[in-house]
């Protein structure tokens, strides 16, 4: 049996050396004359040959895995750097260039075109990386990649690029400048690197090195080593002014006008060449992104939006924790409603990874349901975290949260952690404890997930455990609910018909979920079931059907749950047009505290992107939502939300947008128009109007003068604004 057990032993390590194999270290020569970024490869830094990755080495990873990149599609690679930046150029070429998709549109919107892109791992831990795209436009997406929080496109990293079409495909320079990155300088400095390519057309993506199922960038990229390499001190200032007038409609007329100037600064300071200090004073953390209205009607659960101020925004990655089903991040920086100070310190040293925010919160708002008296007084937030990185991209970490407000104290505690015992596996977990004292309320709570996954490219399989004390409380997260214990299990077969052919039908995916557990809140147990069948087409067109059914538990009672039937589709039907669409009917609940009853529901989405040139985009999406009484047939609401936005990008930098948003709930429209300027991120020029319009009573007199006064319901403004910011970034 010691035998058996150790050639077992031998074989598995033997398996983890070769999965963790990558290609031999790339050394990068140093230019004497920095290339020009303008698209054109013909400066002398581009003499140098390309590195050897010919087009069978690139290998698909999205919806198909494991296919070769045509060699219609080969992609010459180039890297060179100075004292300043780290240069890329790349030629990727396309047999039919007319068919390659386009647009100029600004940071983060070019998902669905043609790109290349990369994933530096600077500091060579193997727990995060940048990762910059770059379409035929020269128009930028970039995302911080970390273990625990996957791509987050939150963060605008500084950089440039320049791109043009060409007669055989496109070519995209970028220059990385060294303040942008964190690495340990010396006289060999080792990154890790991937690169990925989007053929839109096909609706494949592909990555050198390849990246096996179940593994993600950091487990097997190459390296590319520079010599000599020293980091440069990251030191900017970012002032901003930010001017705002807003106007609220009294009766029949308008009231005076609130004039709001705000004058702040923020900075950045680079302790060494891994540890940053952020600060701002007196921010201005006004939106510049208007919120897209959703359906907030019969909602059991509270409704997620995302952060858009920059100052949170950036390397919020770290902030996050192996998470569970139930809690969406640990770190939900819109709980921070207007700062009036805020302190960032992150950086690397060694394996260790860390980070601790500070914000003092000036309108928290009745934070416990302790009353209007405490909505205004100051909270302060303190944040710390914490990983250490072990093989791969596996890791353990930690976090404390603790906010203060007004003789209210929440103090929060966890660890976490990530392995992959092997390349196909990886396990997760997490434990959370906290602590709220009020007064002479003394609460304690805990909560814990422990998730398994599996994949290969056949097969998907998850599951997961989580449980939440009832009297479990985290101020600084978003989380769904407490007072429960669930496990879930999640599994999927794919097939891919004619695989490693340009065939219409990529792949098939069978699954199926299901989901049991105990609402101690709610007093029931609750069951969910799911199955259905996945479709993958080129074009990047997709289908999913599925039915499913269940019990939840609300105010002691267990009602009926799921669709008798689910369908989703979505589909570029051409270069120019992409549409998508979908909804469910079946059975659902009218979550009413006092009168609860079982219901009828019926859900729809649709909307289409439409981009007649480079220049215009015109975005629009629906839901519609209605309940039905199910003894009686009783319509109790029907909700439709429209959201659209309108775009004239000038260039990668300059554009005007409109949004006309409409909520038949709440009967109300909002109209916001914004031009806006970016050079580099922080360096920024933005000038909206915005409306809102709310239907109400109006006065409204007959054509006798002699009649009554009577009343109707119509749209009028009641609210309307203007404002201006201006931020510029200064690097020394």
């Amino acid at each position: 049996m010691m035998r058996i057990l150790a050639i077992a032993a031998l074989v598995l390590s033997i398996a983890a050396a070769a999965a963790a194999q990558t290609a031999a270290d790339i050394p990068i020569s140093r230019v004497t004359e920095a290339p020009k970024i303008d698209g054109i490869l013909d400066d002398a830094a581009w003499k140098i040959s390309p590195l050897s990755i010919t087009a069978d080495k690139w290998v698909s990873y999205q919806p198909v895995r494991g296919d070769k990149m045509p060699e219609d599609y080969r992609t010459d690679v180039r890297i060179t750097y100075d004292d300043r930046n780290v240069y890329f150029a790349f030629h990727c070429f396309d047999n039919e260039p007319d068919k390659i998709r386009t647009t100029v549109s600004r940071r983060d919107s070019s998902s669905s075109d043609d790109w290349i892109a990369l994933s530096l791992d600077s500091a060579g831990t193997g727990q995060s990386a940048y990762h910059l795209f770059s379409n035929p436009s020269g128009s930028q997406m970039d995302a911080i990649n970390t273990s625990a929080s996957g791509e987050q496109f939150d963060a605008d990293v500084v950089w440039y690029s320049a791109a043009r079409t060409t007669s055989d495909g496109y070519v995209v320079e970028v220059q990385v400048p060294l303040q942008t990155l964190r690495f340990k300088g010396g006289d060999t400095v080792r990154m890790g690197l991937v690169f990925f390519r989007k053929i839109s057309r096909i609706g494949v993506s592909y990555a050198w090195p390849e990246m096996l199922p179940g593994q993600w960038v950091f487990d097997r990229p190459s390296h590319i080593t520079f010599s000599n390499l020293k980091p440069r001190r990251l030191v900017e200032v970012l002032p901003s002014v930010t001017y705002g007038v807003r106007q609220e409609r009294e009766s029949s007329s308008w009231g005076s006008a609130d004039n709001d100037t705000n004058i702040g600064a923020s900075g950045k300071f680079g302790i060494t060449s891994g540890v940053t200090l952020d600060a701002t004073v007196n921010p201005d953390f006004s939106q510049v992104e208007s919120d897209s209205f959703q359906i907030e009607v019969n909602q059991r659960f509270p409704i997620f939006f995302s952060e858009k101020r920059p100052f949170f925004m950036e390397g919020m990655g770290l902030f996050n924790i192996a998470r569970g089903n139930n809690m969406r991040t640990a770190v939900h920086t819109r709980r921070i409603v207007d700062p009036i100070f805020g302190t960032k310190l992150t950086g690397t040293v060694g394996k260790t990874t860390f980070g601790v925010l500070n914000a003092l919160d000036d309108h928290p708002g009745d934070i416990g349901r302790r009353g209007d008296q405490f909505a205004d007084r100051n909270k302060l937030f303190t944040v710390g975290r914490a990983t250490y990185a072990l093989r791969r991209s596996d890791y353990i970490g930690g976090i404390v949260t603790q906010t203060t407000h007004k003789g209210r104290n929440n103090f929060a505690t966890g660890a976490d952690f990530i392995v992959r015992p092997s390349s196909s596996q990886s396990l997760a977990g997490t434990f959370l404890t906290t602590r709220t004292t009020d007064g002479s309320s003394d609460t304690h709570g805990s909560a814990g997930q422990l998730t398994y996954g599996f994949e290969t490219r056949r097969f998907e399989s998850t599951v997961q455990a989580e449980h939440y004390d009832r009297n479990f409380q985290m101020d600084t997260a978003f989380f769904f609910r407490t007072g429960f214990t669930a496990g879930w299990t999640y599994h999927q077969v794919n097939f891919y018909p004619r695989s490693g052919q340009n065939f219409w039908l990529q792949r098939i995916s069978p699954f199926v979920f299901a989901k049991a557990g105990h609402d101690r809140v709610q007093a029931g147990d609750e069951n969910f079931f799911n199955t259905g069948v996945r479709f993958n087409f080129t074009r990047q067109s997709n289908f999913n059907i599925e039915i499913s059914r269940g019990k939840e538990a609300w105010r002691g009672r267990e009602f009926t749950v799921g669709n008798d039937v689910f369908m989703f589709a979505n589909t570029q039907l051409v270069r120019w047009l992409g549409v998508f669409g979908g909804g469910g009917i079946g059975a659902g609940i009218y979550y009413d505290d006092v009168d609860p009853f079982q219901g009828r529901s019926l859900f729809s989405f649709f909307g289409f992107t439409l981009q007649p040139n480079q220049h215009i985009t015109q975005n629009f999406e629906g839901n519609v939502s209605w309940l039905e009484r199910e003894s009686t047939g009783e319509r109790i609401y029907d909700v439709t939300v429209l959201n659209s936005k309108t775009t004239y990008q000038f260039d990668k930098h300059f554009l005007v947008r409109f949004l006309a948003q409409y909520d038949s709930s709440e009967h109300r429209v909002l109209t916001d128009l914004l031009a806006s300027y970016e050079f580099v991120p922080g360096t920024v020029v933005h000038a909206g109007y915005g409306s809102l319009y709310e239907r109400g009573p109006s006065e409204r007199f007959p054509n006798d003068a002699n009649g009554p006064v009577r009343l109707e319901e119509k749209y009028r403004a009641t609210n309307r604004g203007f404002f201006f910011k201006a931020s510029y970034l200064r690097r020394f």
